[in-house]
């Protein structure tokens, strides 16, 4: 049985119970099986090779998801190449490519944890007890070795994230 969080978060006022254990800087980034665009699995390995922030969010339907999404893309133009982006959630990749293509978003990739949930229990953000599966609000920086180098699970689902830090860490990362 996988491990389970209680306390750690809230989603309007209320708590949740996370399953997978927290992920923890300086720890090696765990695999995922993910789908992606053209519904290719997408794993860890097919990410690795420059620094990576991942953008997890609970749906992109929802406001503060959409406004994250919007903030990343428009921060990972002064990184170009230097980084990569992925935003992750349950949503479907067909409902997530048409939030991008409506956004014009092009510099962050979608990566669908519909498949097997593997992201959501492997980075401990899948909630668990809701009427569907979602996954907590969160944003994690992996760099190129796949070493996890900052994590910021967000303790109220409905709140944005701390961009900055996280931008920071992903600068420090890209060795920008």
């Amino acid at each position: 049985m996988a491990q389970t969080r209680t306390g750690e978060v809230t989603f309007k006022g209320n708590p949740v119970t996370l399953v997978g254990p927290r992920p923890t800087v300086g720890a090696k980034a765990p695999d995922f099986k993910c789908v992606g665009a053209g519904l290719a699995v997408v794993t860890l390995a097919d990410t690795t090779g420059k620094a990576r922030l991942f953008n997890i969010v609970p749906s992109l339907d929802t406001p503060v998801c959409n406004k994250q999404t919007r903030k990343f893309a428009e921060e990972m133009k002064a990184l170009g190449e230097k980084a990569a982006a992925y935003t992750v959630s349950l949503d479907l990749p067909f409902a997530m490519a048409r939030f991008c293509t409506d956004a014009a978003i092009e510099n962050l990739q979608n990566l669908s944890d519909v498949h097997n949930h593997s992201f959501g229990q492997n980075y401990g953000v899948l909630i668990e007890g809701l009427p569907i599966p979602l996954l907590a609000r969160a944003v994690i920086v992996v760099d190129p070795s796949d070493t996890i180098t900052y994590v910021e699970i967000v303790p109220e689902i409905t709140q944005e994230p701390n961009y900055e830090p996280a931008l920071a860490a992903l600068k420090t990362a890209a060795k920008v």
